[in-house]
């Protein structure tokens, strides 16, 4: 479904050029929740953004179904960490909003978001403004939303990060079940271990800039999966601890020949 070959990145500004992303090759299957990992600063955001068409690549090639990405699609949908909702309509008017936007029938699709927002725990809020909601809620209407165009693609920037530990978790939940009620093709980046452990099928851990895959974890624990009480407390703890120590290492044993041979031509 998404093939990134040899995609780098590099930005140019008033302090020089500046390495974001390097050579990385990633395949995601069509229905896989893929997570990508990493510290701050090694290009997770800006990777997300490549794929989604917002930024071109400096070098390889990014493709979603066999076709190259160069602007924006509306089969690609794209959440990011703020909801940024539309403060004058409701509920429902927010989640009908690419409805407009693209020209769609809004009766075809009013009954969808209702079963989006009922599938998402927000039924009876339709007629809801958004200053009437928590953040957490906030950003189930944005969840919604993503999904009215039944993307092929979801791509979701830390959607999350800015709420606490619980509504996090709570959202976690809720994604999951979106997730394996509609069988979308979904990268999702987050700095947080227990996050990507909750939702992923594989999680691509980034080493620091420049970002290039230092690993890709497989975790193989089924759905539904919580942080709470239940029979794969276990193997959640086992993957986190794994993933904990990747991202703990500086640099990958490759990484420190490289840096070693650098300072040998250099002197």
């Amino acid at each position: 479904m998404i093939r990134l070959s040899g995609v780098s990145r590099t930005f140019t500004g008033r302090t020089g050029r500046v390495e974001a992303l390097r050579g990385i090759d990633l395949h995601v299957a069509e229905g896989e929740f893929v997570a990508v990992l990493g510290r701050s600063g090694c290009g997770k955001s800006t990777l997300l953004r490549m794929v989604a068409g917002l930024l071109p690549a400096t070098a390889g090639e990014i493709t979603v179904g066999d076709k190259p990405i160069t602007k924006p699609r509306r089969d690609i949908a794209m959440l990011f960490q703020r909801p940024a909702l539309l403060p004058w309509r409701t509920v429902l008017d927010n989640v009908l909003l690419p409805v407009e936007i693209f020209g769609w029938s809004r009766a075809k699709h009013r009954d969808r978001a209702r079963q989006l927002l009922e599938l998402s725990g927000l039924a009876g809020f339709e007629k809801r403004l958004p200053h009437e909601l928590s953040g957490g809620m906030q950003q189930r209407v944005s969840l919604c939303r993503s999904l009215i165009g039944e993307p092929r693609v979801m791509l979701m920037d830390e959607p999350f990060s800015a709420l606490d530990a619980l509504t996090r978790e709570e959202l976690s939940g809720e994604l999951q079940r979106v997730h394996m009620e509609t069988r979308a093709t979904i990268v999702f980046v987050t700095h947080s271990i227990d996050e990507a452990v909750l939702l992923a099928d594989r999680v691509v851990v980034l080493s620091p800039r420049p970002g290039r895959i230092r690993k890709v974890v497989e975790v193989d624990i089924p759905r539904p999966r919580s942080l709470g009480r239940n029979a794969h407390l276990a193997d959640v703890a086992r993957v986190s601890a794994d993933l904990h120590e990747l991202l703990m290492e500086r640099h990958a044993p490759d990484e420190v020949a490289a840096v070693a041979s650098a300072g040998a031509e250099a002197s």
